[in-house]
């Protein structure tokens, strides 16, 4: 782990608590961002100093995304396999905030084992 991001307030600290409620999420901070991650690989990329911002994984729903102005394709390659970077206004309504939670279960699921994803949809993963 390398030097700890500073303390997380309003919608920041809303989403790494959301983000850690995942089964076996865990918290890192590699180049000093946040990383949620599942069993090693990470789920969501979060940071932003002004605005929040975060980045998921979004096989399903990232061209939707994509079509609002706060979203673009992550940066460093990530984009071209489905990661999206979100970054929010300073008022999060919400709706918006609903929008969020979905999209960090959307990456979750696309990103743990099957069998922790079934923990979440509620569906079998045999």
């Amino acid at each position: 782990m390398s030097s700890s991001p500073t303390a997380l307030t309003g919608f920041a600290a809303e989403l790494r608590e959301h983000a850690l409620a995942f089964p076996e999420a865990t918290e890192d901070s590699p180049w000093g961002e946040r990383a949620f991650k599942v069993r090693g690989k990470a789920f969501v990329f979060l940071g932003g100093k002004e605005k929040v911002s975060f980045s998921v994984k979004l096989p399903r729903t990232g061209l939707q995304a994509l079509a609002l102005p706060f979203a673009e394709p992550t940066h460093y390659g990530l984009g071209k396999h489905g990661w999206v970077t979100i970054t929010l206004p300073k008022r999060v309504s919400r709706l918006l905030k609903e929008q969020c939670w979905a999209w960090v279960k959307e990456s979750y699921i696309a990103i743990a084992p099957a069998k922790l994803g079934a923990l979440v949809t509620g569906k079998s993963s045999s």
